[in-house]
């Protein structure tokens, strides 16, 4: 395989872009903890904990990027509780740079770790889904018009009926 060929894939575009909406999410937060420290960073933890449950299934970044996510469970869009659980990765650092020095080095002693893990997930996994999607039980799709038979869905995708004939 041609090195061109890897940086055309569309799964590495894919990947790329969805590291593109979460950079976004989180570059928002840091403006606001750099110019309204302690209290923009308190307001961006918590956008952050219910971003992807907000515009049905799709945080600022996502929404800009045209992704949303939805839950594997029924297909639902995501819950406020499935946003917080698969946040929590970039929640729980981000949470001990509210308390000065020994919450900056707890930050920095968990963000490592969890942004290795995040990445390997997100660039090495044939499915795509980082640690806080396997976390959560969610799917990152294309906001397009062809899945939204899944975003309507309520039933579970699975039915142990039996079929009818």
């Amino acid at each position: 395989m041609k090195r061109k060929d890897l940086i055309d894939s569309p799964l590495a575009k894919a990947r790329l872009s969805r590291l593109i909406a979460k950079c976004i999410d989180v570059g928002l937060v840091t403006l606001g903890a750099i110019f309204f420290y302690p209290m923009g960073l308190i307001l961006g933890v918590i956008y952050l904990c219910i971003s992807d449950s907000l515009y049905d299934g799709q945080s600022i970044g996502k929404r800009f990027m045209g992704f949303g996510v939805i839950s594997l469970i029924d297909g639902s869009p995501c819950s406020t509780r499935q946003s917080f659980i698969r946040n929590l990765p970039f929640t729980l650092p981000l949470f001990f740079l509210i308390f000065p020095f020994w919450g900056w080095i707890f930050s920095a002693i968990f963000a490592v770790p969890l942004a290795i893990m995040e990445f390997y997930f997100l660039f090495k996994q044939k499915s795509m889904h980082r640690l806080g999607d396997l976390m959560a039980d969610t799917t990152v799709i294309a906001n397009d018009g062809t899945r939204l038979d899944l975003r309507k869905q309520k039933a579970p995708w699975f039915d142990r009926s039996p079929i009818p004939m």
